[in-house]
This record gives structure tokens, sequence and C-alpha cells, in this order.
């Protein structure tokens, strides 16, 4: 309020300790530095924690001793401006910087930074290496598409199952597990390390991380459904999967982890889906699938952003293929006992015909996961040839 050519704020019986500074603040962001606002109010000694509160915030003051007059005139300070003076500002909401700074440590895009804010350590701090322009669609998507294990699973429904069956659905399942476990660890890793100013990236890969644990959750169900325990873990497994979590660099395990493990376990599910011999794995590998789709998706738009950006990439990316096939060559690749379990799940029984036929099923999966991994590197950048060569060279482990 303007009265005779002042600035004024009625409190009525507010104090300053219910809210009433915030009328005060309100009045004086209105006015220029040393201009006057008179406060009227009728609270118990508001002079006195006017005077403080003046103090406090870098304002003059003036009590009145006018009767009927306004409890004080408060003359505005220039602390508020020189405090904001080097602020800085983290640039637009929609569009991330190329480069994202320590400083801005947790504030979003397009927030002020005051200056002096402490320096965050987030490796991955520019736009080339962890950007992708389907992130924030992939994450809506991926929040859409939660579902719940304990509901979405048939997991009540009568099936019978010959012994040797449900053993090789054991088998798989605790392969499974292993792998999905290492494809949790290597997300949330990374999202820790991404600057907040690629929230997107950073949402993205803390909602994989979510769904690669509901993905341990149900293959861990299933596996214990009928049987008191997993099967077995080999150690040429594990160290393949140790070198996925090993792999210290965004774009490289990128493409170890989504590109080429993910993406060749696409191929898997649908495989399991369409051999199960149960619906509880059934209706498991169909909405697991539907998961590890997006990883993948993620995992190929980023690099095909970032080799575009960065045409060098590719020749790291080989590198790191080709030094991963040479770490692993000693290793037996997939384990026969998984192996065995995909043909017999396939088959169905034990008839010899119907071996012959499961064992050829599973030779088109993995025809099938080497023709994904190619056209894959294909769009990320590679030539038609070095695709296939470099698919070939992915770990027998499938993951």
């Amino acid at each position: 309020m303007i009265e005779g050519g002042m600035c004024s704020v009625e409190l009525g019986e507010l104090g300053l300790d219910q809210g009433g500074h915030l009328l005060i603040k309100r009045a004086l962001r209105t006015v220029p530095v040393h201009a006057p606002v008179a406060v009227y109010g009728s609270a118990p000694e508001l002079a006195i924690h006017l005077r403080g509160w003046c103090r406090a915030q870098g304002h003059d003051i003036e009590i009145s001793q006018i009767t009927g007059g306004p409890v004080a005139v408060l003359y505005r300070g220039g602390s508020e401006d020189g405090r904001w003076r080097d602020a800085e500002s983290t640039g637009e909401a929609a569009i991330p910087q190329i480069q994202a700074y320590a400083n801005w440590g947790l504030a979003g895009r397009s927030a002020t930074v005051e200056a002096g804010a402490p320096a965050f350590d987030f490796p991955l701090d520019t736009r080339a290496e962890v950007w992708a322009e389907e992130a924030a669609r992939l994450y809506a998507q991926a929040a859409a598409a939660q579902w719940n294990p304990a509901t979405a699973i048939p997991w009540d429904e009568p099936f019978v199952l010959h012994d040797e069956i449900e053993d090789a659905v054991v088998q798989v399942m605790t392969y499974l597990i292993e792998n999905e476990t290492a494809a949790l660890v290597v997300p949330a890793r990374f999202a820790a390390q991404i600057h907040p100013h690629f929230r997107e990236v950073m949402q993205l890969l803390a909602i994989q991380a979510a769904d690669e644990a509901r993905h341990i959750e149900v293959f861990t169900r299933r596996a214990l459904l009928r049987r008191p325990k997993l099967g077995l873990s080999t150690a040429g497994g594990q160290a393949s999967l140790k070198t996925l979590i090993d792999e210290a660099d965004f774009a490289l395990s990128a493409m170890l982890l989504s590109v080429l493990g993910e993406g060749s376990f696409l191929s898997l599910l649908q495989f399991l889906h369409q051999h199960a011999p149960d619906p509880v794995t059934g209706e498991i590998a169909w909405l697991v699938a539907q998961d590890e789709a997006r990883h993948v998706a993620f995992g190929v738009t980023h690099l095909t952003q970032h080799v575009r950006e960065d045409p060098a990439l590719l020749e790291r990316l080989a590198a790191a293929i080709e030094r991963r096939h040479d770490t692993l060559a000693h290793t037996a690749g997939l384990n026969e006992e998984v192996f065995d379990s995909l043909v017999l799940l396939a088959a169905g029984s034990w008839q010899p015909e119907a071996l012959r036929a499961g064992w050829g099923k599973v030779q088109i999966l993995i025809a099938d996961m080497e023709r994904g991994r190619a056209r894959r590197l294909r769009k990320i950048g590679f030539d038609w040839q070095r695709a296939q060569s470099l698919s070939a060279l992915h770990t027998r482990n499938f993951m």
C-alpha cells in the first residue's frame, strides 16, 4: 500500500514470528534500495522484533513515536541484492547445457545458484557423454509401465511339470538372476555419477535399476516356487559379468551391457516366453522383455547421438568389445547346464526327435541374437561388415 508517497504494510495483530515477516519482505521487494516502508501493527513487542529482524536482514529501521502512526519505518538495505550479485544461472529448463559445472550442485535446470555454493563431484558432467534426446520419453514410458510382481504374475495358476522340466526352469532362472543383478549394479553406479543437470538420464538409470530389482524378485520367486534352492552358478558366467561391473566408462558400459548384453537377452526372453512350460514362466518372460526393450533403446539412442558428436568413439567401442572378448577367451561361455535346460524347454520332452528340434531352436536363438547385435551396432554407426564381426565377438554367455 502507498500512503503519502511511502509504501506501507498493515500487519494488524499478526506478529513477526507468526508470518508477518513475509508481508514485510513482500513490501520491501517493491521499493528501491534505501526507500522507506512504513509498518503498522498491534502485535505485542512488534517494534522489538522488527529491530532484530532488520539487523539480521540488513535493513535500516526507525522506531516511530507518532501516536496512531506506523510502528516503524524500514529502509530497504542492499544486502539481498549483494547476496545474488554473482549468482549463476544453470541455463534453460528444457534444454541441458553442453557442460554442467560442479558449483551447480543439486540445483535443477534453470535455477539460479547463489555464489559460494559447494562444489559437487559428478564425473559425468558433459552433455555428449550422457545425453539422449529420447531419455525423457523413455523415463515417462518406464514410469507408466511399472508392474507389481505380486499381482501381474499368475503365481497361483495351477500347472503340472515333469521334475526335470521344473529343474530346467530353476537352472535358467538361476542364470537370469545373476545376470540381472549385474544389470542392476551397473546403472545404479552410473546414476550416482551423472550430474543432476542431466536429470532425465539420471532418472532413467534409477528406474532401470528398479526394473532389474523387480526382475530379480520374480526370477527368484519362480525358481523357488517348487524347489527349496536355486541351481548352479559357474565361474565362467561370473567372470563374464564381472567385466561388465568393472567397466568404468559410461559409453563403453552402455555398449557392452545395454546394446550387446541386454539386446541379446531380448531374444532370450522372447524364446522363454515362446517355450515356457507353464503360465508363470511365460508371463514373467513377457513382462521382463518389455522393460529390457527400454533399456536397450536408451543404450542405442544414447550411443548413436554420442557417436554423431564424437565419431572417434566408434573405435573406442570396438576396442572395448575386442578387449572383453580377449579377457574371456579362456572361459567356457554359456554353461552347459543352462544350454541343456534351454534345449529341454524348447523340446518339451525327452523324445529324440523333440530334443533334435529343441537343439535346433536354440541354434536359431543364438543366430537371432547375433543378427540383433549386428543391427544395433549398424544403427550406432558401424558399417555392416564391422558390425557383424564385432557381434560375433560378444561373449558366449549372452550377457
